[in-house]
C-alpha cells in the first residue's frame, strides 16, 4: 500500500488559468518531488487531494493543450 504524503506544510498556487478569479480553479503543489498534488480551490481545507505522479501529471498537460 503507498502511504499519503503530508501535505501539511504545501506551498499551493492556483492555475495560471484563473485570471486571478476564484471559481472553478484548481490549486497544485510543486515542491514535492515526483508527485504532483492537486486540490479544489473553492475548498482548500476540506476538498480531497489527488496526488498524480509527474509523469502522468505532464501526459495530462499534454493532452489539454492539443
Amino acid at each position: 500500500m503507498k502511504q499519503t504524503p503530508d501535505l501539511s506544510a504545501a506551498a499551493w498556487r492556483k492555475s495560471s488559468y484563473s485570471a486571478g478569479g476564484d471559481n472553478n480553479c484548481v490549486e497544485v503543489s510543486d515542491d514535492h518531488p515526483g508527485i504532483v498534488p492537486v486540490r479544489d480551490s473553492k475548498r482548500p481545507d476540506d476538498s480531497p487531494v489527488l496526488v498524480f505522479t509527474a509523469t502522468s501529471w505532464t501526459s495530462f498537460l499534454a493532452g489539454i493543450k492539443n
